[in-house]
């Protein structure tokens, strides 16, 4: 099971489909990724990840929708 806790820093990326890259949209607290991934369409958050100093894990994994 993962602990999680609101002011853990990770980096908020996309995968895109098309080109394979990593798109970073931010770096810091988790609770903020999670607010600027939330206001994302489905479609972007169907390829946002979230990686910590030791973990990645999808967006869609953490988020309540």
């Amino acid at each position: 099971m993962r602990t999680v806790f609101g002011t853990a820093s990770v980096r908020l990326y996309h995968l895109s489909d098309q080109d394979a890259a990593a798109h970073t949209l931010f770096y810091g607290p988790l609770s903020e990724a999670l607010a600027i991934a939330s206001q994302q369409t489905e479609d972007v958050q169907s390829g946002l990840w979230l990686a910590t100093e030791n973990d990645v894990v999808p967006y869609l994994e953490l988020s309540d929708g």
